[in-house]
């Protein structure tokens, strides 16, 4: 919540869209920008795609081996499928995109419904049995402790996608904050009530052993029915990844326009209006991440730029807050909410190195490279005349092949 009311401000106060990324240069510089920029095409977008993308494989392969364990090499082929299937709806049509959007965000919500009733019917019926004692046989393990932190804030956040799109949003100075905190507070105490209905049914040996936990709910509690649920949550998950790709695809389109990314694009197609060529350019890297990763070691590579420089974002927000006293701010928030937030991210991160120090110091890594790229081409970027020719043409060629142009309306 305090990381949501920290993006409402800067949603409301910087009214381009691009999320972190436009926040990053209108806070703190061209550089933690570009390298933020980096970080979303080679390793987060990708691998947060992925990761939603194999729990969607999964719930739908699962049913056909049950009771044994799907193969890998099935959910991978059917994630791909999905992914390909979004990828193609995004590149189509905005409106159509929006629409998918809506159902399926409806059929995440039937999902959660039919977790949450029977979990809370059985808990009227008095099984609390679960609840007793249930940490007893817990033991904390410390320095894990930060890969806890990033599978729980992965599961909220959601909560600035909006601040990806600002420029396609009727009255962001209302919209922005009102729809961030109405709808992280709707996410919390749902997802509460779904945890609980879990461990109504379920013992804390079940949840573990299981590999889709809702799975193995629905066979407890609805029998024949269980399928419903399979398929109600593997059509939330691929509304996650349209809804992901959608925004991802707006910070370069903008960082494009901002000259640190290649012009082509920053083009829209001529007759559906979509950023085609934003939209293809995480295809090759996602299906990539699906055939190579696996989805806990994904999700600790992709925490650590992406939870790094949210704290950087919202350290950038004190800064402009004193650096620029005079923008009109229709949500201010006091300045401990940044900063407490801002220390939370940073220190986890820091940690993490410590707790899983292959994932994420390969995530580290990724992130230190994206330094050198920008000095190589764009702080400095020494190209002879012959190249930039090159450069042109090809631009052109790839034009006229995908049917793009350059945004006629400016919308910031």
């Amino acid at each position: 919540m305090l990381g949501a009311l920290s993006y409402a401000d800067l949603g409301t106060s910087i009214k381009k869209s691009g999320g972190h990324y436009i926040y990053l240069l209108e806070t703190l510089g061209p550089l933690p920008a570009f390298v933020r920029l980096w970080c979303e095409i080679i390793v987060i977008r990708p691998a947060i795609t992925a990761v939603v993308g194999l729990s969607f494989g999964r719930y739908i392969v699962e049913p056909f081996f049950a009771p044994c364990e799907a193969p890998a090499l099935a959910v991978k082929l059917l994630t791909a499928a999905g992914v390909s299937l979004v990828v193609y709806i995004n590149s189509c049509s905005v409106s159509w995109t929006a629409r998918i959007q809506v159902v399926l965000t409806v059929f995440k919500l039937a999902a959660l419904g039919l977790i949450i009733v029977p979990g809370m019917m059985a808990l009227a019926q008095g099984r609390f049995e679960n609840f007793q004692n249930a940490f007893d046989s817990s033991t904390v393990t410390y320095d894990r402790i930060p890969l806890a932190f990033y599978s729980g804030m992965f599961a909220y956040s959601g909560w600035f996608y909006m601040n990806f799109v600002t420029e396609e949003i009727i009255n962001p100075e209302r919209t922005i904050p009102l729809a961030i905190i109405t709808s992280l507070i709707i996410v919390t105490i749902l997802y509460l009530l779904v945890n609980v209905a879990y461990y109504t049914v379920l013992t804390a040996d079940d949840v573990l052993a299981s590999s889709a936990v809702a799975v193995t709910f629905g066979d407890r509690t609805m029998k024949g029915f269980s399928s419903v649920i399979q398929i109600l949550v593997a059509l939330s998950c691929l509304g996650a990844i349209t809804g992901g790709l959608f925004a991802a695809s707006r910070v370069f389109f903008v960082a494009s326009r901002e000259n640190q990314w290649p012009a082509l694009f920053s083009m829209i197609h001529v007759r559906h209006h979509t950023p085609l060529p934003a939209v293809l350019l995480m295809y090759p890297l996602v299906i990539l991440m699906i055939f190579i990763g696996d989805l806990y070691g994904l999700l600790n590579l992709n925490s650590f730029p992406r939870w790094l420089f949210m704290g950087l974002v919202t350290a950038g927000l004190i800064r402009h807050q004193y650096k620029r006293p005079d923008i009109h701010r229709p949500f201010k928030v006091p300045v401990i909410i940044p900063g407490i937030f801002s220390v939370m991210c940073l220190f986890i991160v820091v940690t993490s190195l410590y707790s899983d120090p292959i994932n994420t110091g390969i995530g580290c890594a990724l992130t230190l490279s994206g330094v050198p790229v920008y000095y190589l081409t764009v702080y400095r970027p020494q190209r002879p005349a012959w190249c930039r020719k090159a450069l042109d043409l090809f631009t052109v060629k790839l034009q006229i092949l995908m049917e793009v142009v350059q945004q006629e309306i400016v919308t910031y």
